[in-house]
C-alpha cells in the first residue's frame, strides 16, 4: 500500500477531526450550492458537501491521489456533482464563482501547510461576495512546556558519540519546531492565544504578536508547546490542543529554549512571536522573570529562538543565492530545458522521448532512463 494512502487513513481514522467537519458543513452548506474543496485529499470534504445538498462541488489536488478520489466519489455516487481537478490550487482555474470554500490545510500550528497562501488566494479568485469561507477563523495558542523528552532531543548533540564531537549541530536542533503530541501534564501554564486569523481578509503578510503566560506550578521550563483551535463553522471548533476534550488526531510544535531554568508558581513567560507565513519561519523570543515576591520581576532567562537558524543551508546553495551569481545550466538543466522546448505542441511524447535522448547520451544509459525524466517534465509543466 502506497503511504500517501495509509497517510490518509489515518486522517479518516481520526473521529474527532471527521466528526467536526462533517457537522460543520452540514451547517455551513446549503442546499444548492456550488462549493470548493481545496486540498482534497480522499475527497471526503466534498462528499460531505454534496451530501449537505450541494449542486456542484470542485475538489482540487495537487497529488496522484486524485485518481482515489475519483474512484471514491463514485462508489458513492457522487460523481455527477464532484469535478476533480488535479493541479495547485494557484494555478488552477474553475468555470464559476463558489459559495462555500472548504480545506483542511492546516498545519501543527495553523498555519504552516500553506493556509493563508492558499486560502487568500482561493477568496479572491473563486469566492462569490458574501460566501463562506471554512475555517473562517485560525487562532494560535502556546503554553510554556516542561519535558526532559523532548529537550534531550536538543542536548543530545552536546555529548561525545564514539568520541567524536557533534556540537555543531546543537544550534540547528535548538533552533528547529518538534512535531510532537503534547499531554496536559507537560503544561507549566495555561494556554495564551498568539495570534487570531479571520480567513476572510487575512493573508500571508508577516505578523508579530506579544502575549504572557503565567507559570501555574514549579517545575523546569524546557520550551514553548504551539497548536491551533480553528473556528469551522459557528458552532463547531476544530483544535489539536492538549487539554480539549475532543482534541484531534494532529501533532503540535515544540520550540526548545537554550537553556531551561527552574521556574515557580506565578513566575511570568513573556511571548514575542514573528512568522514569516509564506516561508514558514518562526522566530520566537522568550524571557522568564521572577513573580511578585522579591524580587518581583527579575529576569531568570532569556532565549531567542529562530526556524531559519535551524535550516540546513549549506555554502554551493548560499552562493547560488547571492545578488551577483551568474547561473549557468547543468547538464542536467539543459536536458529538462530541451523537453520545454520540444513540449510544442505537435510532438508525441514518444517523440519528445526519442530525442532528449538522443540530445543527451551521455545523462541517460538507456531510453528507459530518458522516459523517466521525460516524465517527471511533462507531468508538472504540460496541459
Amino acid at each position: 500500500m502506497s503511504l500517501l494512502v495509509d497517510e490518509h487513513r489515518q486522517y479518516l481514522a481520526d473521529q474527532a477531526r471527521v466528526s467536526a467537519f462533517q457537522r460543520a458543513i452540514g451547517e455551513v452548506v446549503k442546499p444548492g450550492d456550488v462549493a470548493l474543496d481545496l486540498g482534497a485529499g480522499t475527497g471526503i470534504l466534498g462528499m460531505f458537501a454534496c451530501r449537505a445538498g450541494a449542486k456542484r462541488v470542485y475538489s482540487i489536488e495537487e497529488g496522484g491521489i486524485i485518481e482515489l478520489a475519483r474512484e471514491i466519489s463514485r462508489a458513492n455516487g457522487f460523481q455527477e456533482r464532484q469535478q476533480f481537478l488535479k493541479g495547485l490550487s494557484t494555478r488552477v482555474d474553475l468555470p464559476e464563482k463558489v459559495d462555500v470554500i472548504v480545506t483542511d490545510q492546516i498545519g501543527h500550528f495553523g498555519f504552516e501547510a500553506g493556509l493563508l497562501e492558499y486560502l487568500a488566494d482561493a477568496r479572491t479568485r473563486f469566492l462569490k461576495p458574501g460566501g463562506v469561507m471554512m475555517p473562517s477563523r485560525v487562532t494560535l495558542l502556546a503554553a510554556p512546556v516542561e519535558s526532559s523528552e523532548l529537550w534531550d532531543q536538543v542536548e543530545f548533540w552536546s555529548h561525545p558519540l564514539a568520541g567524536l564531537d557533534f556540537h555543531p549541530a546543537r544550534s540547528l536542533a535548538a533552533n528547529t519546531g518538534y512535531p510532537v503530541k503534547l499531554r496536559a501534564e507537560q503544561l507549566l501554564g495555561e494556554p495564551v492565544p498568539l495570534i487570531s486569523f479571520d480567513i476572510l481578509t487575512a493573508d500571508s503578510a508577516p505578523v508579530r504578536a506579544e502575549q504572557s503566560a503565567l507559570i501555574t506550578r514549579s517545575g523546569t521550563f524546557h520550551g514553548i508547546g504551539g497548536w491551533f483551535s480553528a473556528q469551522l463553522s459557528p458552532g463547531v471548533l476544530m483544535s489539536n490542543s492538549p487539554v480539549v476534550p475532543q482534541r484531534i488526531d494532529r501533532s503540535n510544535v515544540f520550540f526548545p529554549i537554550d537553556q531551561p531554568p527552574a521556574v515557580e508558581k506565578d513566575d511570568e513567560v513573556r511571548i514575542s512571536l514573528h512568522i514569516l507565513p509564506s516561508e514558514v519561519m518562526v522566530t520566537l523570543k522568550v524571557e522568564v522573570r521572577s513573580s511578585g515576591q522579591p524580587p518581583a520581576g527579575e529576569l531568570k532567562a532569556r532565549s531567542s529562538h529562530s526556524t531559519l537558524r535551524g535550516m540546513l543551508i549549506c555554502q554551493e546553495d548560499l552562493q547560488r543565492s547571492l545578488p551577483h551569481f551568474v547561473p549557468k545550466l547543468s547538464a542536467w538543466g539543459e536536458a529538462r530545458r530541451s523537453i520545454l522546448e520540444l513540449c510544442d505542441g505537435q510532438r508525441t511524447l514518444a517523440e519528445i522521448e526519442q530525442e532528449v535522448y538522443r540530445r543527451h547520451p551521455m545523462l541517460f544509459q538507456s531510453l528507459g532512463q530518458a522516459q523517466g525524466f521525460v516524465a517527471e517534465v511533462v507531468s508538472r509543466y504540460t496541459l
